[in-house]
C-alpha cells in the first residue's frame, strides 16, 4: 500500500531506523485475492490463501459467479472494510475445486499474478528464428568452436545457458573459460519480447512447472548451449594462478560448439567414484575434468580464506505423479560437480563486476549489505545461548566471523538451526545501480552475469558489456542508462522476491498434501522455531509442522524470548531450538496449509 506517514522519531546516532505512524492509505497495492469459496446458510465468503490477509472476504448475493463450497476463486476487492467490518468483494474467476489436479498450483500462479502465456506480438517477433545460428550472425565474433567446451547441469535441465572450458598454460596457470549464451543478440531493446522479459524479470521454478522469462523457442532452442551445434556466446576467458587470483581476463563475443552435455551425477561419478564405464566414455575430457577439480579446490580455498560464508542448508526435491500428487520428497544431491560450477560462476561474476566498475560503465550490481544492528544483536544473543561468540571491530562484523561459527557448528545437533539463524539475520541481496559489495561472499565487486536466459539483470549486463565493446557507450548513452538503471534494478529485485515467494508457496502446499495420509505416524525431528503459540519441528525431509502450546496438556508452557525456549511452569521441562524430538502427525489441513504435530513418547519407535 502507498501510505502517508507521520514521522514520530528520527534516525538516531546508533543507526536505528526512524519511526512513524501511518495516518492515511493513499493507494491500495492488492486489488485481487485468491481463496477458497465457502457458503454457510445464506452467507457466502472467501477464505484467502494468503494468511497475511487475516480476514474473510464477504461476497454479496449476485457476486458469486455461482461458485460452490471448496472452489478456488479469484476475488476482486470492492470494499476494504474498516474497524470490525470485513472487506467485501466479487468473484471474477473460478479456478476449479480445491481437490482438482493442478488447481492448487494455478491458485498460486493467480495469487502472484504470474504471466504464463506470452502475448501474440512476442511470438510474432520470434517467428523467423530457426534452430541454427544464421551465418550472418557469426561474423565479427571470435571463433572458439575448436576449444574443448562442456556444459554441466542437472539431468532434467533444458535451458543450458553456461558452458565451461579449461586448459593449462605454459606458465602453470589455468585459462578458465566461462561461455554464456548471448541472449541479448536475440532479445533486442524495446521490442515486445524485451518488454515482456523485463516485466517478468525472472523465470519462476514452481514445483510442477517452469514459467520461463523467455519463450521456449529461445530458452530451450537457439539460446541453449546444446552439444554439437554452433551457438552465440559472450565469453569471459580468465587466467587464474595457483592462489585462485585472476591475473588477466578477456571478455569477448564468441561462437562456440559444446562438445559434451554433462550432468552433475556423471561428473561426480567420474571424479569421486571412478566409475569405469564413464571413465571410458568420457576419456577425451577426463584430464580437463581433473584440472577443473583442482581449480575448484583452489578457488574454494581462496574464498574461505577471505571469509566468504557458505550456507549449506538441506534442500529437497518434491517428486510428483502424473496428476501432480506428491509421492516422495528427496534431498537435492550436492557434490563436487555442483560446487565446481558454482565456483566457476562466482569467479566469473566477480571478474565481470570488477571490470565494469573500473570501466565506470552503467551497470547492475548484485549487492549484499552487512546485517543491521538490531538483527546482529538478536543473532549474537541467540548464538551465545549455544556457546558461540562473535568478534566485532568498531561495532562491525566481518563475514569471516560468521564463517567460523558455521564451521564450529558443523556435524553438531544444532548445525541446521545455527545456519538458519545466521541466514535469517542477513540482509536480502538485491540488484543495485551502484556497487555495494557482497557481504556474504566477502566480495568487493559482484554481479549476476551467467544466466541471461532466466534473469533479466544478466541480460541487461550483457547489453552494457557489448555496447562497451563496440564503443557505443558515449556520454549521452551512458547518461541515459545511468538514469534508468536504479529503477530497473529495483524492479528486478521486486520480481525476484515474487518468484521466490511463489516457489516457496508451491513447495509448502505440496508438502502439506504429502503428509495428508501420514496422520498418526511417528518421526524424529529437530526444533526449528519457538514462539508464544507453538513449537515448530522440522523433519529430515525438510517438512515442518507445529506443536501448539495449547495442545500440550501435561503442563502450562511459557515462551522465553531471550533464551528462545519454551518451558513448563510446574515441571520446568524445556524445549529449545536445535533439540531433537519425536513427534506424531496429529492433523493436516490442506485448506489452511498447516501440519500439526504432537510430542510422542521419547522411547517410541519412529520412522523417517
Amino acid at each position: 500500500d502507498l501510505v502517508k506517514v507521520l514521522l514520530k522519531k528520527s534516525a538516531g546516532m546508533s543507526g536505528r531506523r526512524p519511526e512513524g505512524e501511518v495516518i492515511q492509505i493513499v493507494k491500495r497495492a492488492i486489488h485481487t485475492v485468491v481463496g477458497t469459496f465457502q457458503r454457510k446458510g445464506k452467507i457466502t465468503f472467501v477464505l484467502p490463501d494468503n494468511l497475511k490477509w487475516n480476514q474473510d472476504i464477504y461476497i454479496p448475493k449476485g457476486a458469486t459467479l455461482e461458485a460452490e463450497n471448496g472452489h478456488k476463486v479469484v476475488v476482486e476487492i470492492t470494499d476494504y472494510g474498516e474497524d470490525r467490518r470485513n472487506p467485501e468483494g466479487k468473484v471474477i474467476e473460478i479456478l476449479g475445486h480445491i481437490n482438482d489436479p493442478g488447481v492448487d498450483i494455478l491458485s498460486v500462479i493467480r495469487r502472484y499474478e504470474l504471466a504464463v502465456e506470452f502475448p501474440e506480438e512476442v511470438y510474432a517477433e520470434i517467428e523467423h528464428l530457426g534452430t541454427e545460428v544464421a551465418e550472418a550472425d557469426k561474423k565479427g565474433r571470435e571463433d572458439l568452436r575448436d576449444l574443448l567446451t562442456i556444459t554441466i547441469d542437472g539431468a532434467d535441465a533444458k535451458d543450458l545457458d553456461d558452458a565451461v572450458s579449461l586448459k593449462r598454460l605454459g606458465n602453470g596457470n589455468f585459462e578458465l573459460g566461462v561461455h554464456i549464451a548471448d541472449v541479448s543478440h536475440y532479445v533486442r531493446e524495446n521490442t515486445a519480447l524485451d518488454k515482456e522479459a523485463y516485466a517478468r524479470g525472472t523465470s519462476v521454478y514452481l514445483v510442477d512447472r517452469v514459467i520461463p522469462m523467455l519463450p521456449h523457442k529461445l530458452s530451450n532452442g537457439i539460446c541453449s548451449l546444446n552439444p554439437h551445434v554452433d551457438r552465440l556466446a559472450l565469453s569471459c576467458l580468465m587466467e587464474v594462478n595457483g592462489r585462485g587470483e585472476v591475473v588477466s581476463h578477456r571478455i569477448l563475443e564468441s561462437i562456440i560448439n559444446s562438445d559434451y552435455r554433462m550432468t552433475y551425477t556423471a561428473v561426480r561419478e567420474i571424479l569421486e567414484d571412478g566409475t569405469p564405464a564413464l571413465l571410458e566414455q568420457y576419456a577425451e575430457i577426463l584430464p580437463m575434468l581433473e584440472d577443473m577439480e583442482e581449480l575448484r579446490q583452489i578457488l574454494g580455498e581462496k574464498r574461505r580464506k577471505r571469509g566468504s560464508v557458505n550456507f549449506d542448508l538441506p534442500e529437497s526435491k518434491i517428486i510428483l505423479d502424473e496428476n501432480g500428487k506428491p509421492i516422495d520428497i528427496k534431498p537435492y544431491e550436492k557434490s563436487i560437480a555442483t560446487n565446481m560450477i558454482e565456483e566457476f560462476m562466482l569467479v566469473c561474476n566477480e571478474t565481470i563486476a570488477e571490470n565494469s566498475f573500473w570501466q565506470e560503465m552503467p551497470f547492475m550490481y548484485r549487492s549484499h549489505q552487512e546485517p543491521d544492528e538490531d538483527k546482529l544483536e538478536k543473532m549474537e544473543q541467540f548464538l551465545r545461548g549455544f556457546g558461540y561468540y562473535l568478534r566485532k571491530k568498531d561495532g562491525e562484523i566481518h563475514p569471516r566471523e560468521l564463517q567460523k561459527v558455521l564451521q564450529k557448528a558443523e556435524e553438531t545437533d544444532e548445525e541446521r538451526i545455527i545456519t538458519r539463524m545466521v541466514l535469517r539475520s542477513m540482509m536480502q541481496a538485491r540488484y543495485t545501480a551502484e556497487n555495494g559489495g557482497h557481504f556474504g561472499l566477502a566480495a568487493k565487486y559482484y554481479c549476476h552475469f551467467t544466466s541471461p536466459i532466466r534473469r533479466y539483470p544478466d541480460l541487461e549486463i550483457h547489453r552494457m558489456i557489448k555496447k562497451m565493446l563496440h564503443g557505443e557507450l558515449d556520454e549521452k548513452a551512458s547518461a541515459y542508462y545511468r538514469r534508468k538503471m536504479p529503477d530497473w534494478a529495483k524492479h528486478c529485485s521486486k520480481q525476484e522476491r515474487v518468484a521466490e515467494d511463489a516457489e516457496r508457496d508451491t513447495d509448502a502446499l505440496k508438502k502439506v498434501e504429502f503428509m495428508e495420509d501420514k496422520v498418526g505416524q511417528i518421526y524424529e525431528g529437530i526444533i526449528s522455531g519457538v514462539t508464544n503459540w507453538g513449537i515448530y519441528v522440522e523433519l529430515p525431509n525438510t517438512i515442518e509442522g507445529m506443536v501448539a502450546l495449547s495442545q500440550m496438556d501435561d503442563d502450562y508452557y511459557e515462551f522465553d524470548e531471550k533464551k528462545m525456549l519454551v518451558f513448563g511452569k510446574r515441571t520446568k521441562k524445556s524445549y529449545r531450538l536445535g533439540d531433537k524430538v519425536v513427534v506424531s502427525v496429529a492433523k493436516v489441513d490442506r485448506m489452511m496449509g498447516t501440519i500439526d504435530f504432537a510430542f510422542a513418547e521419547e522411547n517410541e519407535d519412529f520412522q523417517e
